[in-house]
């Protein structure tokens, strides 16, 4: 085998990179390849599929296997030539290769039989993959053993995709539940089915697990976090150890996480259904009792011990068992501890725990209760005394009212009550009743306060609609050595269940194909309605049968049995046992179980007893009357209005108190604020407190509305009422009741069906047992499942909603009949087999309908390109015309501009010819009168003559005054005189004595180009006038990045103080971890040990890497999502950030200086972002910035081709900005209804950025600011800055549904508004702060300079012997500040403009007392601006404003 390294985009397929490894490699193409993926275990190969991504599987494998590493160790991939035995038909032998999708979806098996279904469950299984596809539902086998696949970054992995495109996983049945909902706006259903120990109760907690991840979305509400912990609560209170099952749920619940239509989590509903009370009392000896007994018993410290009265496990009769050994004591702490933490998740406070866990004690000592027989043998008496004095204790009650209601029993006669002693049975009975409805009031009570916690208070006052996931959690079939009136409610319950299943996969979907007329073989399947009817028909069913013998005094057991034979010998689900045995059979879909009829009037009618409800009440426990009150709502109220009643006596008894000590405080208040009608005012106070407690505490509402909706498992009020005047109902009929509404609840939602499967039944880890297996599969009719699965059609529509979603490929004159369908499918070349067409739907198949999903994706993009490229060119055409008529308009007036000048010209020529020619004959005539007189006068010089001949003109020819522009030759005058003024100005500070001695050629500099550009402005040039303030600020030399203007507390700044659950913590090899409560048992990705429920966990935000805290030390890989740090590349457009950005350049170079140019330049051209520059220019100016940026002249191109390749820089990014990872989490966080709670969620996600993209974005956001600061000018606000950048840094990939992203545009725009809004807000506040700081330090150096000009006038200067050097200080000082003063004096131009000169102008220019004041104002305001988002501390003003006051302190400044 030969090694070959190769780089690929994460998202490239297998497909592709075998196309780019055999294009490298040099092999015959023309071969078919496959990708095999070696793991650890066994050297094993798996072959990925062609849309497969390696980079996911890659994201699979230990850290240390992403790197550089021998291949002996396993983890690395195999091109391999299909139909050769050996990697690239080298013809070496190979273990056997199975494709995926032989085994992730069963219904890809060529043949299905019981035998190849057991065969591909097992063979995945023993490769520990557990879960598998049967279309749509997933199939999950409890392996006994924690398996390290649902840490968080599995939650990523599977985050909107389609259900079958990665390997089976339950998140994948969540993240598509969840979607769904969010797309079809409807709610949906997760049914967990499977027998007692298949992992039912784990599988709901992952589901739970998953969907708070998807709806938190990096803003985590208190909802999300009570969720999470009211499992362990209701786990621990609910679930028992039993011979199947060590976590058995003895209850059932169903949970409806409620939704906001954007996906965020608005509350949930826990609903319980049928606990299991008599476990309490009596089981199996090999079980246990309920979890929470263990964990208070052995986790509890010795102070809860001894507040409690806890004594040993096996001190307790509810405990006892045959070999009773806690072997999991340490476990058990444990999990006390996490019980403390779920609790206070919850919202439980310390002393509501003490509370719990009192009743709990209480709960055990009466088990410890025993009886015996009286003195006088009428009677029974209670004992020990001890148990009775500490369960008294407990439960707050009298003793005597205590044993009396244990042994004595009162019957209301007709004008007496009599009273009757127990039996010793009866005494039992009344004991254990007492203790099973003590317990199960406080798991209502439980359940009650964790849906109040749970409920949003917006459903109380908004009508606003709501989505909803419900996860129904049911029980597990049992079958049982002894089996009572509890499993035959269960198996029940079951029954209903599977119906339900049978009717939408089997019923529904055959009666929908028959409907249709599609070609269709019917599929049969075993129906269970006939056990259903034999149970609950009425009015012969077991359950009336059940209910009316209850309700007969003389009615037994066996007469019920009787009864029962004698209604239903004939039906086949009823099997009658042989002889005199107290039992009966029942044939169930799972096969025949046999029921004991023991206890089952007694079970169905198992209320508590009036005298047992009386005493609870009298107890001075106001948690235990709260538990026995037979309306929460009115308890709660009363409640209210009796701690106000108390809250008022003990403050009359209090002013009463103090005024009669005659305190001279109190009085004082006391009269001032009530006068002297003490009494009636203190009587209106407290009727107003009245009125005012209980109109604020009156939110008894959310009570009242959440016992409603669970009205139907709590316990009636007839049963809590000390005299009930009605039979109350039984337990049947409420189980039936309560049992109907719920599959009404899933009814109304679309379903998703999981099934769990035990894998054997000695609870070993990772043991198949076959026989068990499919045992399983045959009751649960999995073969018959499969088979309709895969002849079935997963995707219908109608045919108006086929049009409507397929608009886009259907001809434009297509209508939505039948044969322009079937054309559509022919023309993409779908087999017949895959699709029908019936009367008024489409069917497809599920692969057939991706198809068609992905070629009306691909279609869509076709026509955006289409109409990006005909907008442009519209654009470019407009923008040519304009520039066309423009250079006409511009060759015309030059035209005829020159025309003009060229006249003007030939008349100044031919005006200064003619002169000339005049001038020359006027000397020359005047030349020759001078000869003449001179040569009358003087006779004839024969020398005159030649030297006149030879004589020219001594002055050339000038333009008559009048042809020259008057208002040219005084601005050029003007020009000059301003100059000359400039170098004299120059010249005197470059040689004045009082020089600065921080003067220097720099400074030099700015002045010489500050007069420059004051000239220039004055005769018109020039940029448009600067802002009042420089707005760029200096890089943090210790962050490395750009300053923005936003406060200390802006989620903006990563401050490394920042909140852990937040905020990153720290950053080794680039990972950033933040701590994680971990809310489901995990496993370290570094070391391999577990993650316990409740622990604290480090993770990484963007490759999800999670592990302990002492793991830290131990990285040694960088982070998936890390750059590493060096040069810039030679390409500066289309690479990721991080590339282009190192700690020399913090931000990218090419991106900086356009936006510096731009600033500069382009801040008041009108549409800035909005207009487009020349196509050509920015080709060429692109190709500049690529190649060589450094020699790049960006003022030799217009504006508007600068900012088209901002925009460009940005669009052409790998991965965008603000990234693809967070893209929806940006979305959930627009979505948000309180705009608080939107800009808090946005700037979070933030925080997640990686540090070059936050960097740049940092800098992007300063910049837009800076834009839309000049809206005036250039037009462009922050709305509209917004709608330009949104697709630029803000987009989703190129794989997701175009019409989905179209949806998202205004939530993007919606985002990067609010970016630019926010910054703005705070930049326009701190710029405020920086204006009225510069005001008081020009009002105070003013005021200084005036008031040291007033006191300081004449200086007697005395001759002292000292040296020059050795003058006192005092004469020193005065000669400086005579020295100043003459200078402030004889330079009045810098006083004129001290407001505005540079600082070392005016610096150099005042006092050095003034300049103290200056100086410390201007530090305060350089900090000011420097650091605007960190306000500067009392402590450091006042150090300022000490050294501004002191005199002395001038040396010192």
């Amino acid at each position: 085998r030969s090694c070959h390294e190769s780089r690929r985009t994460p998202r490239a397929t297998a497909a592709t990179v075998i196309q780019n490894a055999g294009a490298t490699l040099g092999l015959d193409m023309t071969r078919h390849y496959a990708l095999l993926e070696v793991r650890q275990d066994g050297g094993a190969e798996r072959m990925l599929g062609h849309s497969e991504i390696p980079v996911e599987r890659v994201l699979l494998w230990p850290p240390a296997a992403r790197n550089q590493h021998p291949q002996e160790e396993g983890y690395y991939f195999i091109l391999q030539a299909q139909g050769s035995g050996g990697d690239l038909g080298s013809g070496t032998g190979g273990s056997e290769v199975y494709s995926s999708e032989e085994y992730d979806d069963l219904c890809s098996l060529s043949t299905l039989t019981e035998d190849t279904i057991l065969a591909a469950l097992r063979r995945r299984f023993y490769k520990h993959n557990i879960y598998t596809y049967a279309s749509g539902i997933l199939v999950a086998i409890n392996p006994f053993k924690f398996l390290p696949i649902y840490n968080p970054k599995y939650v990523k992995m599977y985050n909107d995709q389609p259900l079958g495109k990665l390997s089976p996983h339950i998140f994948a049945v969540a993240d598509v539940a969840f979607h769904t909902m969010l797309k079809k706006q409807e709610n949906q259903c997760v049914v967990i089915s499977g027998e007692s120990g298949s992992g039912k109760t784990q599988s709901a907690n992952f589901l739970i697990h998953c969907l708070t991840a998807l709806s938190q979305k990096g803003y985590s509400s208190g909802v999300e976090r009570t969720i999470l912990g009211a499992g362990p609560v209701l786990e621990a209170f609910g679930n028992a150890k039993t011979a199947q099952n060590n976590h058995s749920s003895r209850f059932g619940k169903f949970i409806q996480v409620n939704y906001l239509e954007s996906g965020v989590v608005r509350g949930a509903v826990v609903e319980k259904y049928f606990l299991e009370k008599c476990r309490l009392v009596f089981r199996d000896r090999s079980e246990r009792n309920y979890h929470v007994f263990y964990y208070l018993l052995v986790g509890a410290s010795k102070e809860e011990q001894r507040e409690f009265s806890l004594l040993h496990p096996e001190d307790y009769a509810y405990l006892q068992q045959e070999d009773f050994n806690l072997e999991d004591a340490e476990d058990l702490r444990r999990e006390f501890k996490r019980l403390h933490q779920a609790m206070e998740m919850v919202g439980f406070l310390v002393p509501t725990k003490k509370q719990i866990f009192s009743v709990l004690s209480a709960i055990l000592y009466l088990g410890n209760v025993t009886y015996s027989q009286s003195e006088d043998g009428q009677g029974l008496e209670a004992g020990p005394a001890d148990v009775l004095y500490t369960l008294s204790d407990l439960l707050e009650v009298k003793q005597e009212l205590l044993v009396e209601a244990l042994t004595k029993r009162k019957l209301m006669m007709a004008n007496n009550t009599v009273v009757l002693h127990y039996t010793l049975d009866e005494a039992v009975t009344a004991r254990d009743s007492m203790a099973k409805s003590l317990y199960s009031s406080l798991f209502d009570w439980i359940v009650l306060h964790i849906n109040h916690a749970l409920l949003n208070r917006r459903d109380m006052e908004e009508a606003v609609s709501c989505l909803s996931i419900g996860i129904l959690d049911i029980f597990g079939f049992e079958d049982f050595q002894t089996n009572s009136f509890e499993q035959f409610c269960i198996n029940y319950s079951i029954e209903k269940v599977h119906y339900y299943f049978h009717q939408h996969v089997f019923t529904l979907e055959q009666e929908e194909y028959q409907a249709e007329g599609i070609s269709w073989s019917p599929i049969d399947y075993k129906d269970n309605l006939g056990c259903i009817h034999l149970i609950s028909q009425k009015p012969t069913g077991l359950f009336h049968i059940l209910d009316e013998e209850s309700n007969l005094s003389q009615s037994t057991d066996n007469t019920l049995l009787e009864k029962f034979k004698q209604l239903h010998h004939d039906n086949p689900y009823f099997v009658p046992t042989a002889g005199m045995e107290p039992a009966f059979i029942i044939q169930h879909f799972t096969g025949t179980i046999k029921y004991q009829i023991k206890d089952f009037r007694e079970k169905n009618t198992d209320h508590m007893r009036p005298e047992i409800v009386s005493l609870l009440r009298s107890s001075q426990r106001a948690f235990m009357r709260q538990l026995i009150g037979s309306d929460p709502v009115a308890f709660f109220r009363w409640g209210i209005l009796r701690s106000t009643i108390h809250i008022i006596a003990v403050f009359k008894e209090a002013g009463r108190r103090r005024a009669a000590a005659g305190t001279l405080l109190f009085k004082d208040i006391y009269l001032s604020w009530y006068g002297s009608r003490r009494q009636e005012n203190l009587m209106a106070l407290s009727v107003t407190i009245l009125q005012h407690y209980v109109i604020n505490l009156m939110n008894s509402r959310s009570l009242k509305h959440i016992v409603g909706l669970t009205r139907h498992d709590l316990t009636p009020r007839s049963l809590l009422h000390p005299h009930p005047r009605k039979q109350p109902s039984s337990i049947s009929a409420q189980f039936q009741a309560s049992l109907n509404q719920l599959l009404e609840t899933v009814g109304r939602a679309e379903p998703f069906f999981i099934h769990c499967i035990r894998s054997n039944a000695e609870k070993k880890e990772m043991l198949f047992d076959d026989a068990l297996v499919l045992q399983q599969m045959r009751y649960t009719g999995m073969l018959e499942t499969v088979r309709i699965r895969k002849s079935g059609y997963n995707a219908k529509f109608t045919f108006k909603e086929f049009l409507e979603k397929f608009k886009v490929l259907l001809p434009k004159e297509a209508t939505s009949a039948p044969k322009d369908i079937a054309n559509l499918l022919q023309k993409m070349g779908l087999g017949q087999s895959t699709y029908q067409i019936g009367k008024t739907k489409v069917f497809l198949k599920e692969r057939e309908r991706q198809h068609l999903q992905d070629t009306l994706n691909k279609e869509v993009m076709r026509h955006i390109v289409i109409l990006q490229r005909w907008f442009r060119a519209c654009l470019i055409r407009r923008h040519f015309l304009c520039k066309k008529d423009a250079a006409i308009r511009i060759q015309r007036c030059w035209l005829a501009f020159r025309a003009d000048n060229r006249c003007l010209a030939a008349t100044v020529i031919q005006a200064a010819w003619r002169g000339s020619q005049e001038r020359t004959d006027y000397l020359r005539m005047r030349n020759s009168v001078k000869k003449m007189q001179n040569f009358k006068l003087q006779g004839p010089d024969p020398t005159s003559s030649t030297k006149a001949e030879g004589e020219k003109p001594a002055t050339p020819p000038q333009l008559p005054p009048k042809t020259q522009p008057k208002h040219q030759y005084q601005t050029q005058h003007q020009r000059n005189l301003e100059r000359t003024k400039l170098r004299r100005r120059q010249h005197s500070e470059e040689h004045s004595p009082n020089r600065s001695p921080e003067t220097g050629p720099e400074v030099n500099g700015q002045k010489a180009a500050q007069r420059n550009t004051e000239t220039e402005k004055r005769e018109g040039r020039g940029s448009p006038p600067p802002l009042n303030r420089p707005l760029s600020f200096p890089l943090d030399a210790k962050a490395g990045r750009y300053c923005m203007l936003h406060s200390h507390s802006s989620p903006l700044s990563r401050s490394p103080h920042s909140s852990p659950l937040t905020s990153p913590l720290w950053y080794p090899l680039g990972h950033m971890f933040s701590t994680y409560q971990v809310n489901i048992r995990q496993s370290c990705d570094l070391c391999g040990f577990y993650i316990w429920v409740m622990e604290k966990a480090y993770m990484c935000s963007a490759c999800k890497l999670i592990c302990h805290k002492k793991c830290l030390s131990k990285i040694i890989t960088d982070c998936s999502t890390r750059c590493d740090d060096g040069e810039p590349g030679c390409l500066h457009f289309g690479v990721q950030v991080c590339v282009l950005t190192n700690k020399t350049y913090p931000i990218p170079m090419v991106l900086l200086m356009m936006l510096e140019h731009v600033e500069m330049n382009g801040l008041y051209t009108e549409g800035l972002y909005r207009k487009s520059g020349s196509a050509s220019h920015a080709r060429e100016l692109h190709q500049l910035l690529e190649i060589n940026p450094e020699t790049a002249t960006l003022e030799n191109y217009s504006i508007h081709t600068v900012t088209g390749l901002v925009k460009r820089w940005f669009r052409e990014l790998p991965d965008p900005l603000l990234t693809y990872r967070l893209y929806k989490d940006f979305l959930h966080a627009v979505e948000l209804p309180e705009q608080s709670e939107r800009l808090r969620a946005v700037y979070q996600k933030l925080d997640e950025l990686p540090s070059a993209n936050f960097q740049t974005l940092e800098r992007l956001v300063f910049h837009l600011v800076r834009v839309a600061k000049e809206e005036q000018h250039n037009r462009m606000s922050a709305n509209s800055l917004a709608i330009v950048f949104a697709p630029c840094i803000l987009r989703s990939q190129d794989t997701t549904d175009p019409f989905l992203v179209m949806k998202d545009v205004s939530k993007t725009t919606t985002c990067v508004e609010i970016l630019i809004s926010e910054q703005f807000r705070r930049y326009t506040e701190k710029m405020k702060d920086i204006t009225e700081l510069e005001y008081a330090e020009a009002l105070a150096v003013n005021q200084l300079k005036l008031k040291r000009r007033n006191t300081v006038r004449t200086v007697s200067l005395h001759r002292t012997p000292y040296c020059c050097h050795e003058r006192p200080p005092g004469i020193r000082q005065t000669q400086i500040r005579l020295s100043h003063c003459q200078m402030v004096k004889r330079d009045s131009s810098l006083q004129r403009t001290r407001f505005t000169a540079p600082a070392f102008q005016w610096r150099r220019a005042l006092h050095p007392s003034s300049r103290c004041l200056a100086l410390s104002m201007m530090i305060l305001g350089l900090c000011a601006a420097a650091r605007p988002w960190k306000p500067i501390s009392g402590s450091f003003r006042r150090t300022v404003l000490v050294l501004m006051l002191l005199p002395e302190a001038n040396g010192t400044l």
